[in-house]
């Protein structure tokens, strides 16, 4: 009898377990996506006149410096494309009745990138930094397969990592004096889920939550808010999905959540759906990982056919 009343209290206290973690993590999302969202609601204007959002023409980036732009935030759009920028910088100040600022950059390029930048900004009150620009596959591939294979990895590096850290030194410094900012560092959910055929972007992405992660724990104790942001798929030129649904919004829905979640989460999917994606990816890996990674090949594979099919009829 002692043998299954000891059970029994096991069996009670492993019950009692689950209900706390449960409830723990029912909590935990309230907060994130409900609570903290009220509570904690950033002004960016009173961090600086001007926001500063890198890789701004196009998909989340554009996002950003329109969101910044309909809270008042005078914008800096930095991208590569000229033109792009022009048009960029019309609609959003026709649209918003703020102030623009182009600055051309190929993040790909060398030092003199950086110091042109430098120059651009001398004299503005960046308040909030958008660190988005990124270079991605062409289309899933094996490590050893990437086409162009010393030019691509050499891109993603520049425009991943040292795009993210050189600019991220560039605005801190007026940030720390004023005592106030905001840094947004665009991340990927590839870091943190496993990401076969895309390993070098997954990798560079894995720096930049890191060096989020740290910038976090060295600075917010001096007023600045460190944020790094891990999209799952998301309509845009970057991933290549032109329809939305629930596991890949616009980019304008994507970002009116994530920005959100700035003074509330350092770390974060940015959007409901991909973080609980994340979650239970992760969870079944935890309990079968060669399964998980088998699954998630299978369909990086399946992807990586079609855009060779696709690659030989424009080539044929």
């Amino acid at each position: 009898m002692a043998y299954f009343s000891n059970l029994e209290k096991c069996g009670i206290v492993f019950l009692l377990f689950i209900v706390v973690f449960l409830l723990k993590c029912v909590i935990k999302l309230v907060y994130t996506y409900v609570i903290g969202p009220a509570v904690n609601k950033v002004d960016f204007k009173s961090k600086g006149k001007w926001a500063l959002v890198t890789g701004s023409t196009d998909g989340i980036g554009k996002a950003y410096a329109r969101e910044l732009a309909s809270r008042g935030c005078d914008i800096v759009l930095v991208s590569r494309s000229l033109d792009k920028l022009k048009s960029t910088a019309v609609e959003i100040e026709n649209e918003f009745k703020v102030n623009t600022k182009i600055v051309q950059a190929d993040f790909c390029e060398g030092e003199s990138v950086y110091d042109n930048i430098s120059k651009e900004i001398a004299d503005i009150e960046i308040g909030t930094i958008v660190n988005n620009v990124g270079v991605s596959y062409t289309y899933p591939e094996y490590f050893l397969d990437i086409p162009d294979w010393e030019q691509s990895i050499n891109n993603m590096i520049k425009a991943n990592i040292v795009s993210t850290t050189r600019m991220t030194g560039l605005v801190l410094p007026g940030m720390v004096q004023r005592g106030k900012g905001v840094v947004i560092n665009i991340g990927s959910g590839a870091s943190s889920i496993p990401s076969p055929l895309l390993t070098i972007y997954a990798a560079t992405k894995a720096f930049v939550e890191k060096f989020t992660e740290g910038l976090e724990m060295e600075y917010s104790k001096t007023g600045i808010i460190i944020q790094c942001v891990l999209p799952g798929f998301v309509c845009s030129k970057l991933s290549g999905l032109h329809r939305s649904s629930l596991m890949a919004p616009t980019a304008k829905a994507y970002v009116k959540s994530a920005i959100s979640l700035v003074g509330t989460s350092s770390r974060t999917a940015g959007y409901f759906p991909h973080a609980m994606f994340f979650y239970f990816i992760n969870s079944f890996y935890a309990m079968a990982s060669k399964f998980s990674v088998w699954l998630v090949t299978r369909s990086m594979e399946t992807t990586r056919r079609k855009a060779l099919k696709k690659k030989e009829k424009m080539e044929a």
